[in-house]
């Protein structure tokens, strides 16, 4: 990469004047070091419960990917087909306390994380490719046509004090995995190019110490002089070390440094290190889950990458746990439609409108099964859902239409906004209770 390419894309992620590199080396906020004189009298922004904001990983995925045909909620009716390769055998598993049946691969995680997933059996209604950013947009039911992962980054970006509301996509496997932000489509930024900007001899990180230095003395300047006593108190309480900015340096050219390529691996790895850095409230990445497997003898490919899906999974969890950040950040996948589960699919799978499983994976979620399924237009759709309870059937006040909408609302709801803007933002569906701590 050259160094102009270089230097735009650092100025995108940290800012005008790197301010976001300047939080990261000196500790203060980004909205601090950019208000001047008066941050200090003036709050960042609006944030309605900052106890609950989360950073989120959103996994998605214009493929349609078969992840609906192995979780829970699939294995009570024995006419819906499963793989049958050893890998991915159905097995006992608890979400919370609750017992349930699923493809191997899930039983593999740590029971810590299990008491967090929750698996959620909606309907997109679409069985169209292309339609991936409608399906982000809750098929209409957004105001103004936003994204989903663009309300969770405005509502969030106050809270985390992040340099940016905009997300950031490190992976895409299509033109219609890319996010938009305010009906603008946002760059798609390989892991590769994040290492290349921040990992070279003249990137961003190697020059963190200097930048603390630098940054502190323009603030001493700035502030000491205006701020009265309990002022210059919350400055100092926020200014990091030489030595933990040091450490911070070293921890994340190591882990930015191991990048090789653009892979899920790799994805995950830049995924952390951009929440490390306080860059953004919401991270795309894509982790295969089979693919448009139409024609898959044996299900292999699925059985494959379920697997390596699953292991992608518990390497996130087992980063962020190491990097202590297991309670702030939540794992949210949202597809473009699932895939047909009827007995007629032992060799490969077809698109499905009705029937789409996403995954919420947090601190604010209760491990457990959010709907169900049933026989719907020759081969199975999500069914209505109870929006006290959480669970699926015909009693339910949540239409599978409704499904999604309602979806949005409680991951919503789940890192703290504030109901009124909920019931703004999207125009149809409920939250779910039932599937929140």
């Amino acid at each position: 990469m050259n160094i102009s390419r270089r230097n735009a894309l650092t100025s995108a992620l940290f800012g005008a004047g790197y301010v976001g590199l300047r939080a990261l080396a000196t500790g203060i906020p980004a909205a601090v070091l950019m208000k001047g004189r008066h941050a200090l009298a003036e709050t960042a922004g609006t944030c309605a419960n900052k106890s609950k904001a989360q950073f989120v990983i959103l996994n998605t995925s214009g493929n349609g990917d078969p992840i609906n045909a192995n979780v829970p909620g699939t294995y009570a009716d024995p006419l819906i087909t499963h793989s049958q390769d050893p890998t991915m055998a159905a097995t006992s598993l608890t979400l919370a306390g609750r017992a349930t049946t699923a493809a191997l691969p899930w039983s593999t995680l740590p029971q810590a994380v299990l008491d967090r997933t929750c698996f959620w059996h909606i309907m997109t209604n679409t069985p169209v490719h292309p339609k991936e950013p409608d399906v982000l947009k809750l098929m209409g039911m957004t105001e103004a046509g936003e994204m989903l992962p663009s309300l969770l980054a405005k509502q969030l970006a106050p809270c985390l004090g992040t340099v940016q509301a905009q997300p950031i996509t490190l992976g895409a496997s299509s033109p219609s995995e890319g996010l938009s932000f305010s009906g603008q489509a946002l760059p798609i930024i390989p892991p590769l190019a994040l290492k290349a900007t921040l990992t070279s001899p003249t990137g961003a990180l190697a020059n963190l110490q200097a930048l603390r230095d630098q940054t502190l003395t323009q603030l001493d300047g700035l502030y000491r002089g205006s701020a009265n006593a309990s002022q210059k108190a919350y400055l100092d309480a926020l200014v990091t070390s030489q030595s933990e900015v040091r450490n911070i340096r070293q921890d994340l050219l190591s882990s930015l440094s191991s990048i090789k390529d653009n892979s899920v691996a790799s994805q995950i790895t830049a995924a952390v290190a951009l929440i490390q850095m306080n860059v953004t409230p919401v991270i795309a990445i894509h982790i295969p889950f089979g693919g448009d497997n139409h024609t898959d003898a044996a299900l292999a490919k699925e059985a494959q990458q379920t697997v390596g899906g699953v292991a992608a999974i518990g390497s996130l969890m087992a980063q962020l746990a190491a990097a202590g950040l297991s309670d702030q950040v939540t794992f949210v996948s949202l597809n473009v439609f699932g895939r047909t589960l009827g007995p007629r699919n032992v060799d490969g799978r077809d698109h499905n409108e009705n029937h789409q499983v996403s995954i919420t994976i947090g601190k604010p979620f209760r491990g457990g099964v959010i709907g169900g399924v049933a026989p719907v237009a020759r081969d199975y759709g999500a069914v209505a859902i109870n929006s006290t309870t959480g669970a699926g059937g015909s009693g339910g006040d949540i239409s599978p239409v409704e499904s999604l909408a309602s979806f949005g609302k409680t991951a919503l709801a789940a890192v703290g906004v504030d109901a009124g803007v909920i019931a703004s933002s999207i125009t149809t569906g409920k939250v779910v209770p039932a599937a929140l701590v």
